[in-house]
């Protein structure tokens, strides 16, 4: 129900924007977040924006480099990263939560797209 797109392969320092979509007509009222997966390593939270896309909430390592947004009229949401580092490679994921906990755990998220891969070269 939701899909992620917009990885590819970036230097270290440069910036992608991945995109969240979804062609449901409740995506703009769940929260959505952004999770990431390292190869050999647990799936971890990115980040997570309420559904108005008034609240936003990030992990440690990303913020300050990371922003999510929304464009509900759109049924988007984005995760623009700047100044990205080697240690951002993973395959990212969006997800959805029809609760609305603002959570920061994947078992709290009900609806996953397949994700899409982002490498950082140093």
């Amino acid at each position: 129900q939701v899909q992620a797109s917009g990885g590819g392969l970036v230097q270290a320092g440069g910036s992608l924007r991945l995109s969240c979509t979804s062609s449901g007509r409740t995506f703009s009222s769940y929260h959505i977040a952004w999770f990431r997966q390292a190869p050999e390593k647990e799936r971890a939270f990115v980040a997570v924006i309420t559904w108005s896309g008034d609240n936003t909430y990030y992990a440690d390592s990303v913020k300050g480099r990371f922003t999510v947004s929304r464009d509900n009229s759109n049924n988007t949401v984005y995760l623009q990263m700047n100044s990205l580092k080697p240690e951002d490679t993973a395959v990212y994921y969006c997800a959805a939560d029809k609760y609305n906990h603002m959570a920061t755990m994947t078992g709290m998220y009900d609806y996953w797209g397949q994700g899409t891969l982002v490498t950082v070269s140093s």
